[in-house]
């Protein structure tokens, strides 16, 4: 894949990310300070809430770890490589997710047990 668009699909969705982990950060903000029980009839139901808001809030912040890796990678002359063979990683795959850091056959074997 061409380093430009590479980096144009990385910074795109670096955005995104970045606005959804602002928003879901609020929200767990939200939850937190939210007083008594409210209309919930469960009053556990603001903690479930501001558990999902977190675990949510780390996924998106490991994915704009891997999409900084691979801004990295471009600028090192690396990006497009698989981390763990060095062979090229296709194309097709980068556009589907241009932070891939492995073939799809490695990440399959990532995978198995």
């Amino acid at each position: 894949m061409n380093e430009n668009r590479a980096r144009e699909l990385l910074l795109a969705e670096r955005a995104e990310v970045t606005g959804l982990l602002r928003d879901t950060e609020s929200a767990a903000a939200i939850d937190l300070d939210r007083d008594g029980p409210g209309d919930f009839g469960d009053a556990a139901q603001p903690l479930e809430a501001e558990a999902e808001d977190q675990t949510v809030a780390d996924q998106l912040r490991e994915r704009l770890t891997a999409i900084d890796r691979a801004l990295g990678r471009i600028e090192a002359g690396t990006y497009g490589k698989s981390l763990l063979s060095g062979q090229p990683i296709p194309d097709e795959r980068l556009e589907a997710d241009p932070a891939a850091e492995l073939t799809i056959e490695e990440a399959r074997e990532q995978r198995s047990p």
